[in-house]
């Protein structure tokens, strides 16, 4: 028993700098995800102002369950999902990071119907 124990307390002590490929957060995978999800959840809405906000928190949501299903160990996510109304006007989001460019990474999907426009991002940012 007390093998067990110091060989647990060993696995929980170790220091890694960088993941292996196996759990590195992988882009394109988390890209099809949010797709995925995305088509799930507002293929068939119509543009609400009262819903959007609760239809953001829902698939911000579904996107972490998602990522923490994907096993990327050792990752922290963040999640952005804007929803608004199609109304012809163009839209442009930005996004800067002060992160490690050989382990953290993200990925987006965009949702278009006539009534809105969705677009969901996860970060992978590698705890150190």
């Amino acid at each position: 028993m007390q093998a067990e124990e110091e060989e647990e307390e060993a696995a929980n002590n170790t220091y890694i700098i960088r993941p292996n490929f196996k759990h590195k957060f992988k882009p394109a995978l988390v890209k099809d995800a949010i797709h995925q999800i995305l088509q799930e959840k507002l293929h068939e809405k119509q543009y609400s102002s009262d819903q959007a906000t609760v239809w953001s928190k829902e698939i911000s949501d579904a996107i972490i369950q998602r990522l923490k299903e994907l096993q990327f160990e050792r990752y922290k996510f963040i999640v952005q999902v804007v929803i608004g109304e199609q109304r012809g006007e163009g839209v442009k989001m930005t996004c800067r990071c002060l992160w490690d460019s050989d382990t953290d990474t993200y990925a987006q999907d965009v949702f278009m119907n006539d009534s809105l426009f969705c677009v969901a991002a996860a970060y992978g940012v590698f705890f150190y």
